[in-house]
């Protein structure tokens, strides 16, 4: 009795198993996994999250399930365990991403009709530092080895330039370079660099603004380096072909109404998305062989 109990037992679970693994992606059962890199506010992340949720779900034919992780790593690990299938990611997580796990970049993020960016070097406004050339023996601070904007992009530019300064340091965040350059605890650093709109301040000293209020007058921008594309929306490499256009069309679409524009906007300052390649995205993989590093050597 007993023995014929566990067999039916045994019998449920299995087929309960194979009806989990038979739901489609994109059912209720097993919805689209959408991972949303925690750059601003969770709170915000949270809210946007749901906009987009609510289009997406109306205007496919599928479910989703959005995600916030901890860091971008998390989100790039997401797709080594077929735990995300779509994902807003900064570039450099993109590049690790698709270094590991083949993910494809099929949207890039557009800024005020810009789809590049760009790093700055910033020095007080004071200081002796007037061109690229001064920065040579001096003491200069980036963001993380694993920063695109903070790291890859200027060191690349002071590589070529062969301006060698005579200590540096990684500050861990923008706005953390920024505040050490206002209080001279270097000479000079690097940070992400965004126009101005409608005349108001939107590179990374912004992010000091509470603190700092008069960080424009006293942090100025050295120089531009050479620019790059913007983010991706990158998409799990075995996702079918279909389920990839209905999604990349759909965030076309929602970018354009009035409360997607919003949303993105408040999320990451999207203006517009239009449709990519893996291929756009060599000029960052060459500045990393320029450098002799791999995305994956430099997350360690």
């Amino acid at each position: 009795m007993v023995r014929n109990l566990f067999l039916v037992v045994m019998v449920c679970v299995a087929a309960l198993s194979c009806t989990r693994k038979e739901e489609p992606l994109g059912s209720e059962a097993n919805p689209i996994k959408f991972f949303f890199v925690p750059s601003v506010d969770a709170t915000l992340l949270e809210s946007g999250a749901k906009v987009v949720e609510e289009f997406l779900e109306k205007e496919t034919p599928y479910k989703y399930k959005f995600a916030i992780p901890q860091s971008y790593v998390a989100v790039v690990e997401a797709f080594g365990t077929d735990r995300a299938d779509v994902a807003s990611l900064n570039t450099f997580g993109y590049i690790l991403a698709n270094e590991r796990y083949g993910t494809q970049a099929l949207l890039k993020v557009i800024r005020y009709g810009s789809g590049t960016y760009k790093s700055q070097i910033i020095a007080r406004t004071d200081s002796p530092i007037k061109k690229l050339e001064d920065l040579n023996g001096k003491r200069f601070a980036y963001v993380d080895s694993a920063s695109t904007s903070g790291y890859l992009l200027p060191a690349k530019y002071l590589k070529d330039k062969n301006v060698k300064p005579s200590t540096t340091v990684f500050a861990k965040k923008h706005d953390n370079v920024v505040t050490m350059v206002y209080q001279g605890q270097v000479d000079a650093g690097a940070t992400f660099y965004t126009p101005p709109e409608e005349g108001k301040l939107q590179d990374a000293r912004r992010l000091v603004l509470t603190q700092f209020p008069d960080v424009a007058d006293k942090v100025k921008i050295v120089e531009l380096t050479s620019d790059i594309p913007n983010d991706p929306f990158v998409f799990r490499k075995d996702l079918p072909e279909e389920m990839k256009k209905n999604i990349q069309e759909a965030l076309v679409r929602f970018v354009k109404t009035e409360s997607g524009r919003k949303a993105f906007h408040d999320l990451y300052g999207i203006t517009d998305l239009e449709k990519t390649t893996d291929t756009e995205y060599d000029s960052v993989r060459a500045i990393l062989k320029d450098l002799g590093q791999k995305a994956s050597e430099l997350v360690k």
